[in-house]
């Protein structure tokens, strides 16, 4: 096992982003390798788990996503029987990107794999963020489809936490997204913050709320989110207004949320989208997904959080 400490951080632009300075006696992030998987902390608090390498669920995710102070904010993994809904049990792993159609193979399903390819650039810590980046392969069967570089940033906010992804695909050959409802960045809520459980809303940047509303629409952003024992807590997902179209958001009253830039015909009945990526090309996708946990009397403004995320990009 091996561990990274805190150090000191200037970072330009993370103001915009509301991270705030480092300040003697708080905690800061903490990560540790274990076999297959990084452990995300706050201090002594855990944050999450990054699993690169599990023979079942076939792709990287991170499992067991929790507030600052604790509170689980993603469905147990795997699911408890009595206590969450045990749908998707291999599929809804926590929050994770994942594609059905990929050049034909299906890796949210977890019929085809992707393979870690070891770290791109080492974990680091600096205090109230911290980053890591990964190489990771496609493959289908004997083939090799493309390559991911997908670089995360864990930033501390005044409202909870934040989690990025900056990946970008490069291939041999030409490699093809196809068009399919389950494509792009994807969360399942613990299941006390589920619609349907009576203590969670999805709301989205057009103001609309619930799966009855929310499916199938394109928004800036989507906030799953309920109030429990008093306080506002929920995953808000935020695709980078520079990804190459934007996301429609695959929202379920059950407790999933999905921000999919590949949906055209899934969503709308309009002509299929195929996104061709040729040999010697790149192509890339930017997502954030911030944890929030904040007092129900104290004002939540997802929109100046968007906008904050996306004026700190360009810094």
């Amino acid at each position: 096992m091996f561990r990274f400490c805190c150090c000191v951080i200037v970072v330009s632009g993370l103001s915009l982003l509301g991270i705030r300075p480092v300040v003697a006696d708080e905690p800061a992030f903490r990560i540790e390798s274990s076999l297959g998987k990084l452990q995300v902390s706050w201090g002594q608090q855990p944050l999450a788990t990054y699993v690169f390498d599990d023979r079942v669920v076939g792709r990287p995710y991170f499992r067991d996503v929790r507030t600052l102070d604790g509170t689980p904010t993603t469905r147990n993994h795997p699911p408890r029987e009595g206590t969450d809904a045990t749908d998707h049990a291999t599929m809804h792993p926590g929050i994770w990107l994942a594609f059905g159609d990929l050049s034909g193979a299906d890796f949210w399903r977890n019929k085809a794999r992707v393979e870690h390819d070891g770290f791109f650039e080492a974990p680091r810590v600096d205090g109230p963020q911290a980053s890591f980046t990964i190489r990771n392969r496609y493959r289908s069967g004997d083939e090799i489809l493309c390559t991911e570089v997908c670089r995360h940033r864990l930033l501390r906010h005044p409202t909870g936490w934040m989690l990025t992804y900056e990946s970008t695909f490069t291939g041999e050959r030409h490699f093809t997204f196809g068009d399919q409802e389950e494509m792009g960045l994807g969360v399942r809520v613990s299941s006390p913050l589920a619609v349907k459980n009576g203590k969670g809303e999805i709301l989205n940047s057009r103001g609309q709320r619930n799966e009855k509303n929310v499916w199938g629409q394109t928004a800036d952003w989507c906030d799953y989110r309920g109030t429990l024992e008093g306080r506002r807590i929920g995953l808000l997902l935020m695709p980078h207004p520079k990804n190459f179209r934007p996301c429609w958001f695959h929202a379920r009253d059950y407790g999933f949320v999905a921000a999919n830039p590949f949906g055209q015909n899934a969503f709308t009945k309009q002509a299929k989208s195929r996104i061709e990526v040729k040999p010697g090309e790149s192509f890339q996708l930017r997502f954030s997904v911030l944890i929030h946990d904040t007092p129900v009397d104290q004002a939540f403004d997802a929109e100046a959080i968007y906008h904050g995320f996306v004026t700190a990009d360009q810094q």
